[in-house]
């Protein structure tokens, strides 16, 4: 239950630092091409969840909802789980609902590979 609190509350948290419209945020968010480029970290969910994995494993030891020994292996392994786990989340969940993409056009037949 701890690690599907600290999903959802990871995932929450990189919503709201990638996508909020708050004025503050905003203005603390730097354009994607400042920093010699690493601006684009404050715009990617997937980089902006790495970061904010390791940081809310440092709040750890603060709250009850979540409790793990705070190691640099942690940091870094829950880093990638919110990575991870933030960039699935919001690759399927959007404003316009549930995203459901297909790759495969029903209107062509395969292609026949080696033949012309």
């Amino acid at each position: 239950m701890e690690l599907l609190l600290f999903i959802l509350m990871a995932y929450g948290l990189t919503q709201i630092l990638v996508y909020s419209d708050m004025p503050l945020l905003k203005k603390l968010r730097p354009p994607k091409n400042s920093y010699m480029g690493y601006g684009k970290v404050f715009h990617c969910p997937m980089c902006m969840g790495f970061h904010v994995g390791w940081f809310m494993l440092l709040l750890s030891p603060w709250t009850e909802l979540f409790t793990f020994d705070t190691t640099i292996v942690n940091a870094f392994l829950l880093g990638c789980l919110s990575s991870a786990t933030s960039y699935v989340l919001n690759m399927v969940f959007s404003d316009e609902g549930i995203s459901l993409k297909h790759n495969y056009n029903y209107n062509e037949p395969p292609s026949e590979t080696g033949e012309e």
